[in-house]
């Protein structure tokens, strides 16, 4: 089963990272986000990709031809272009799809220009920008069970307001930042059948998130698998710097692979 992730956004809310790269290439730990949410995949078994490119894709295409020197250590003989690599990381296997879908595309748009490269029946898909510790089996699982054409997973992440529990003018509790349980927001990390791409566009302006999804869950084809654990997705630099943190701080709750 492939995986495709969404990689053309030009990341404008993030502009201190992104004007000279794509969000998804923004190094949390040395290592590009993208790189993190395909090691989550891979965990679990599923190493092949495909990256719908947009926004600075050619910066996404030299990163992945020259992994093995820019990723490991290296000797070189010169003279002889005899190199030794010396891994660091364990990305062995991994198959990775390289698609230019076109600078201006919303999501819909970059996800239908990829079709021919999903042969299988199912499909995986995500952003290039949100990291969990997702149980990837498990969403599969569920996924195959109720025998709809997609599942979304529903993401609780933590608020970025203290809650107050109010009666009149009286503060009953305060509460710094809570779980937003009650609600669950779009987390990414879908799996659709291929059916799905009949409710796509080539037209640029096919947001994935409107008419696709919208009329998906009219058709009741749409069920969300609740995901009560990490989320984050890196929107701006404040998400950016909690990432980091975490990841220097050895908090990464989203780092499920063992290297």
């Amino acid at each position: 089963m492939k995986v495709v992730i969404l990689c053309g956004g030009q990341g404008t809310r993030l502009r201190e990272e992104t004007e000279v790269k794509p969000k998804p290439m923004v190094e949390i730990g040395g290592m590009p986000i993208l790189w993190h949410i395909m090691k989550t995949y891979a965990h679990y078994g599923f190493n092949e990709f495909v990256l719908c490119l947009g926004y600075k894709g050619n910066v996404i295409k030299k990163y992945f031809y020259n992994y093995e020197m820019l990723s490991n250590d290296f000797t070189i003989e010169l003279g002889t272009n005899d190199i030794k690599t010396h891994p660091r990381h364990s990305e062995h296997g991994w198959k990775i799809t390289l698609v230019d879908t076109g600078l201006k595309a919303m999501t819909g748009a970059r996800l239908k220009r990829v079709e021919g490269f999903v042969d299988e029946d199912m499909f995986m898909l995500t952003y290039g920008d949100g990291v969990t510790d997702i149980n990837i089996h498990k969403l599969l699982e569920y996924h195959k069970s109720h025998g709809k054409i997609g599942t979304v997973t529903g993401a609780s992440p933590p608020s970025r307001y203290g809650e107050l529990m109010i009666e009149k003018d009286h503060v009953l509790s305060f509460n710094e930042k809570p779980a937003n349980q009650n609600n669950s927001i779009n987390g990414g990390y879908f799996i659709f059948n291929k059916k799905f791409f009949n409710y796509l566009k080539c037209e640029d302006d096919c947001i994935l998130e409107r008419e696709p999804l919208e009329m998906l869950a009219k058709d009741k084809e749409l069920k969300v698998y609740q995901h009560k654990g990490f989320w984050q997705c890196m929107d701006t630099y404040r998400d950016y710097s909690f990432l980091k943190e975490l990841w220097e701080e050895e908090h990464a709750p989203w780092k499920v692979w063992k290297d």
